[in-house]
């Protein structure tokens, strides 16, 4: 069979699947629309101070065609903001998972310990992330290791409580059958409380990813000379750059979701189908 005979089937194969997504599209894709219609009218509107789409894409124009410029310092096109901003959120995230994780499963199958922390535990979560701000530049003194512990101190929080959560709701039954079989500490931990555990720590990491997103965002705003997507809006802002902060929100809110979509996907592929 030569290729001009095999060209046929594969785009048939692609048309096929594109009308079966096709359903899925169509109300996003006018949602959207009607989202940048209205917009765009009250843009119009005597009186508006805010960009509309239209002006936002003409004024930002060179930021769009040319995200990777670099012409040193914090004077760097979007791709590196993101990139630097991406960079921090990798570090501290897997920092946060690391100590979260090993914290969570210490005081989910150790009482006293639960008992004695989870006030603390309480306690702290409910700070704001700009309020570890001035605490971490004190006690760190330098912008990009405060930054790093803002992230770190905001994302710990859901994946240490839903994992303290998913050991202490391992049902009986499996700790009855480790008992019978009497499985060693090592055994126990590998065959019946990581897999039992495990949605609760991915429910816990899906939430942390997007604290952890905003938390750069909210760090590198108010701490000056670090290259970020969080300083680029801050100082546009600054230079009365509306559309160039409008196009940076929508950024980050295209990199936030793509962020929970991979943490999706990859929970798809070390989960089972029943426990999803």
């Amino acid at each position: 069979m030569t290729i001009a005979q095999k060209r046929p089937s594969f785009d048939n194969s692609f048309l096929n699947n594109l009308q079966k997504q096709f359903p899925n599209l169509v109300p996003p894709a006018i949602a959207i629309l009607i989202f940048l219609a209205v917009w765009q009218l009250f843009a119009w509107t005597p009186g508006a101070t805010l960009p509309g789409p239209i002006q936002v894409v003409q004024d930002t124009w060179i930021l769009i065609l040319y995200p990777f410029y670099d012409k040193g310092g914090t004077d760097k096109g979007l791709f590196w903001q993101i990139f630097a901003s991406l960079q921090r959120v990798a570090i501290s995230y897997t920092l946060a998972a690391i100590v979260g994780i090993a914290l969570g499963i210490l005081i989910g199958i150790n009482q006293t310990m639960s008992k004695a922390l989870d006030p603390i535990f309480q306690l702290l979560r409910t700070v704001p992330p700009l309020a570890w701000v001035p605490i971490s530049l004190a006690a760190l003194r330098q912008n990009e290791p405060a930054a790093l512990f803002v992230i770190f101190i905001t994302a710990i929080w859901p994946i240490l409580i839903n994992t303290a959560v998913g050991v202490t709701q391992i049902p009986q039954d499996y700790n009855n059958v480790a008992k019978v079989l009497q499985l060693n500490r090592k055994e126990y931990f590998i065959n019946i409380l990581i897999p039992a555990a495990l949605p609760y720590i991915f429910t816990g990491l899906r939430i942390a990813i997007g604290l952890a997103w905003l938390a750069i965002i909210a760090a590198e705003i108010v701490m000056s000379g670090i290259v970020g997507i969080g300083f680029f809006i801050w100082n546009a802002y600054q230079n009365n750059s509306v559309s160039e902060v409008i196009l940076a929100l929508v950024y980050i809110g295209v990199v936030g979701l793509l962020l929970d979509k991979l943490m999706a996907w990859i929970q798809t592929l070390i989960l089972p189908a029943e426990q999803r």
